[in-house]
């Protein structure tokens, strides 16, 4: 029992001695989002399956990021905050029925496509030397997503809270210090959808606790959950972003 004590002592002052010798951070990303394609049936098997890209064109969002995270040793923790709304308006070429109410053909419509991302985010970084980090864990992503079309004759929307479960890798190469290129990803398929959310960026660090970011991000996923809904969306960012670690 004294042995059990002294060992469970021991991991916890190793445990406290490696999160107090860590680093915390701040990620700040803002950009451009730009549609590939969005496309959408509700319910999947009765609805309209409608482009929030051509049929109603989407135009550009600005888009930012915030993520709050700590290093210890080999491993991080994170949170983001990553919203998402895009826009769009035009003029329906057929009539379409979304959520049971029909919207004519040669009316002006407009759309709202809002997809909020919460995420809290554990890797294990299994290579950490000077040339090169790779590391790999698990993102718990809460979405908060609302499909809305209205006109002047009426409103139609639907919302959705879920959980899922993604993969999550990174990798840093130190190619040309102070510069370095950098891929960071949280993605999962299942044969009802598909999630990706991928970065490709090219990171200069003036100083230890400074990082300046440019790059390209996709974020690509969606659903096919029977006769209820099918919506599938591609959202192709330019970001610039700036890490400050304390």
């Amino acid at each position: 029992m004294k042995n059990r004590n002294v060992l469970c002592l021991s991991f916890f002052i190793f445990a406290a001695s490696a999160f107090a010798s860590g680093q915390a951070f701040v990620d700040v990303e803002g950009g451009a989002a730009f549609t590939g394609y969005n496309d959408v049936a509700i319910p999947a098997d009765t609805g309209t399956r409608i482009s929030l890209k051509d049929g109603i064109e989407s135009g550009t969002a600005a888009a930012m990021r915030l993520r709050l995270g700590y290093t210890f040793g080999r491993h991080t923790v994170s949170a983001l905050y990553a919203p998402l709304t895009v826009h769009g308006n035009g003029t329906l070429d057929k009539d379409i029925s979304y959520r049971g109410k029909t919207f004519s053909k040669g009316s002006d419509v407009e759309s709202v496509y809002r997809f909020d991302s919460y995420r809290l985010t554990y890797r294990y970084a299994f290579i950490a030397d000077d040339t090169l980090n790779v590391g790999a864990g698990i993102t718990g992503k809460i979405r908060s997503a609302d499909i809305s079309i209205m006109n002047e004759s009426g409103y139609a929307h639907r919302s959705d809270l879920g959980v899922v479960p993604l993969v999550n890798f990174r990798a840093q190469w130190f190619f040309a210090r102070p510069f370095s290129a950098v891929i960071d990803a949280d993605a999962l398929a299942s044969p009802y959808g598909r999630a990706e959310d991928i970065l490709f960026a090219v990171k200069y660090s003036p100083s230890e606790r400074t990082s300046w970011s440019i790059g390209y991000r996709i974020l690509e996923g969606g659903s096919d959950g029977g006769g209820n809904v099918y919506t599938f969306a591609l959202f192709n960012y330019v970001m610039a972003g700036l890490t400050v670690s304390f």
